[in-house]
């Protein structure tokens, strides 16, 4: 790397990020009730009115993309996050030893937002539970804010000192509905599947850092583990040991074969983040800048407008079952922006191109896969599934990074990017700070009676998660972030 040029930050993938987990907030705050919105709404397999899992339903909505938009985003943040160190010859244990880290944090994130959690605490909340969540919110700020490097070393470590004491004690002091206390099984679900994504997917990035081949090696091998153990065959040593970490008194709360499937999305996400990283490092001094030539509005206009129209397309049609022509469609746009793609006059274009290669093949192998396994579905997840929003990720990325990086529409999406460089605040506070806060000064009661229809219902979630949006996006700006 040329120590002139620095490495710029990828804001379109904090843009896809924060835009991941906003989604994942508003759909929780959906109604769940007789003023259940349009089924396209909420998880294709939990299908209002009964919101009850039917696993022989195919199809996907736009709620489930939010997780693997997720992992995507995650899994192109291992190469900008650990290269770095690798290149500033970074001894292997302390890699090791800084990944160990973040999968301990992410493991106690999630235990003690699932313990914290108000309706966890009391399916009535009262005014003492209210303020007990809050409580419990900011006992995760001294624990897991990046502390200033001008504060001295008694004075971080004093901090962290007291806010695990705080978190132990809250653990043990605090009974649940069922009487019973801290329970190493009360966890929240996706927070694991992140845990175990952030461990494992690091792993695989820095083994097989100069290696795609290796990479996608590994992502075979996913794959033959997957195909071994579903549909569930009578014997074989790959499912016994599948059923082994699922019924592991020890470890089956942190870690399970199921959860390396999720890999098939964040192994795509790493080999996107390559391009992303390099296309970081180039040389964006104001004299190059200068003589850089660039296609034209329209030209970009098209490609912009062929993302979202694949994104669309595929939602809509997968949703409705129009397989024949979904798939058709899609090809036909992937022809498209592949034409549009095919002489790029720049880095920014040149990584645009190379993107769409990797999205087309990602999106064209989970259309062929989709007819197996009963159709694409969220729950339990199909192959189809992974590489057809792998693919849709790199739309939306593609999308988001002609808005900042060619249009220089930063602004417009600065509440989308602080989000997604904070993205843990927002998954805590939606319920532990916001909900609390409206809870106390009486607002939740004007907002439910507000929400007397589905779509007014579907306003007051808009307005709960704006408003956790704008706390974020405010700690962000006043360079208070979250470790995980």
């Amino acid at each position: 790397m040329n120590p002139a040029i620095g490495q710029n930050r990828a804001l379109a993938l904090d843009a896809l990020r924060g835009l991941a987990i906003l989604a994942m907030l508003l759909s929780g705050q959906m109604p769940f009730d007789e003023n259940a919105l349009p089924a396209w709404m909420y998880h294709a397999q939990e299908p209002p009115p009964s919101f009850q899992w039917v696993g022989t339903l195919p199809g996907i909505s736009w709620v489930d993309l939010v997780f693997p938009f997720f992992l995507f985003a995650m899994g192109a943040a291992f190469p900008l996050a650990l290269s770095r160190r690798m290149e500033n010859k970074t001894s292997p244990w302390k890699l090791f030893l800084f990944v160990a880290e973040r999968g301990f944090l992410l493991g106690f994130f999630a235990l003690f937002v699932q313990l914290i959690r108000p309706y966890t605490m009391n399916h009535h909340p009262t005014m003492a539970t209210w303020w007990l969540a809050l409580l419990g919110f900011f006992i995760l700020f001294p624990i897991l804010t990046r502390l200033p490097e001008a504060w001295p070393r008694a004075l971080k470590i004093s901090t962290r000192s007291v806010g695990w004491l705080a978190a132990i004690l809250f653990c043990v002091f605090t009974v649940y509905p069922d009487g019973s206390g801290f329970n190493i099984t009360r966890s929240d679900i996706i927070i694991i599947v992140l845990t175990n994504m952030a461990v494992f997917g690091s792993l695989v990035w820095m083994f097989t850092r100069e290696n795609l081949l290796l990479r996608l090696g590994v992502l075979g091998i996913i794959f033959a583990i997957r195909l071994s153990n579903l549909p569930v065959p009578t014997d074989g040593w790959v499912h016994d040991l599948w059923s082994a970490t699922e019924h592991s008194p020890w470890t089956s709360w942190i870690f399970r074969l199921y959860y390396m499937q999720y890999l098939s999305i964040v192994i795509p996400g790493t080999i996107a983040g390559d391009l992303i990283l390099r296309w970081t490092r180039r040389d964006t001094a104001p004299e190059k800048m200068s003589t850089v030539k660039n296609w034209s509005l329209f030209h970009y206009g098209m490609i912009f407008v062929t993302m979202i129209a694949l994104v669309l397309v595929t939602l809509v049609g997968l949703k409705a079952r129009w397989l024949l022509e979904t798939t058709l469609l899609d090809f036909g746009l992937c022809l498209l922006a592949g034409l549009l793609l095919r002489h790029p006059l720049n880095e920014t274009e040149k990584l645009f191109k190379k993107l769409f290669q990797w999205g087309t093949y990602w999106l064209v192998i989970g259309l062929v896969f989709e007819p197996w396994e009963g159709g694409i579905k969220k729950d339990h997840p199909t192959l189809s599934y992974y590489f057809v929003t792998s693919g849709l990720a790199i739309c939306m990325l593609i999308a988001f990074s002609i808005l900042i990086d060619v249009w220089n529409q930063k602004r417009r999406l600065r509440l989308l990017i602080d989000n997604g460089q904070n993205p843990m605040i927002a998954y805590a506070g939606i319920n532990n700070f916001i909900t609390p806060v409206l809870a106390l000064i009486g607002a939740d009661v004007m907002l439910t009676h507000f929400a007397t229809t589905p779509w007014r219902g579907f306003w007051k979630g808009a307005i709960i998660t704006l408003l956790m949006a704008v706390t974020v996006s405010w700690l962000t700006r006043k360079k208070v972030f979250w470790r995980t």
